[in-house]
């Protein structure tokens, strides 16, 4: 029994197929497994509550684990230490999500391509056709993911705290979220996760996209992210892509278009969810 999952910080997706690529259960879903925020007991419990995953975990004999903050060796040997606890009999490969997004979403297995993500977090490597190649190194939520669904709900909260919205959206945003000092306080501080929190926000953008205030924010939010990310890669925006992961891309991608024609590069697939491209890249061989 093969497992293959793509973990954000928010949520785990895991496809579970046998030796001839066939999927055996429906796709199971899981809280998001960063290393960066969760230790290796609470790593191994978010697995465990799941009951497919926990009464098969002695069946297991391959995972490829693809995960947000396993950027680092640190963050590969904490969900590696997890998952072969776990699955104490499966070969367990652990790579960063960066991987997940490049076979998701590049077209053959050696086209060259940048590739970003734009989900709770965000990233943005060049991969050559064979190896990935990262030139900013990620310093977490809080100094960076620009256009990410946590700064996105980040800056949500502070034009509603500064009266910068415009009047009918401060009101809709109140009505639909508990604004209350404290009670923001004490999910990013107190409680795990408070990148996830944060990112919970921004779906608040894609429903009311009728609003100047929401687009010209979506954009200064994607300028922010091509000015520090994807401009690191200049000499290679000339000949490749630049392909999108992730569900604030998903949701923003006439947005990310009108940017990438302001500043220069050129747009190639955006994927919400790369699951789908990584079952098919690892049942190849099979």
């Amino acid at each position: 029994m093969i497992l293959i999952v793509d973990s954000g910080s928010t949520k785990s997706d895991w496809i579970i197929i046998d030796a001839n690529g066939k999927q055996l259960f429906e796709k199971q879903r899981t809280k998001g497994l960063n290393p960066e925020i969760l230790t290796e007991k609470k790593l191994r419990k978010t697995i465990l509550k799941n009951e497919i995953l926990k009464t098969n975990s002695g069946s297991a004999t391959h995972i490829y684990f693809y995960g947000a903050g396993c950027g680092t060796d640190r963050g590969k040997e904490i969900v590696f230490e997890a998952l072969t606890t776990v699955f104490p009999n499966a070969i367990v490969k652990v790579d960063e999500d960066t991987m997940a997004a490049v076979y998701g979403t590049i077209s053959r297995v050696d086209e060259a391509a940048v590739v970003c993500i734009l989900g709770t977090g965000s990233n943005c490597s060049y991969y050559d056709g064979t190896k990935l190649h990262q030139r900013v190194q990620s310093l977490g939520y809080i100094l960076m993911d620009d256009a990410s669904g946590n700064y996105y709900g980040k800056q949500l909260i502070r034009d509603y705290y500064f009266n910068l919205m415009p009047e009918n959206i401060k009101v809709a945003f109140g009505s639909k979220f508990n604004l209350e000092a404290d009670y923001i306080k004490y999910n990013i501080y107190k409680q795990p996760n408070p990148n996830a929190y944060l990112a919970n926000f921004a779906e608040f953008m894609f429903l009311n996209k009728d609003s100047d205030y929401i687009l010209e924010l979506i954009k200064s939010g994607i300028r922010i992210f091509v000015k520090n990310y994807i401009m690191q890669y200049k000499e290679e925006l000339k000949t490749v892509p630049v392909h999108f992961a992730g569900s604030i891309a998903f949701f923003s991608q006439d947005q990310i278009r009108e940017v990438a024609n302001e500043m220069g590069f050129v747009v190639g697939n955006i994927e919400r969810r790369p699951i789908d491209g990584l079952v098919a890249f690892h049942t190849k061989g099979l």
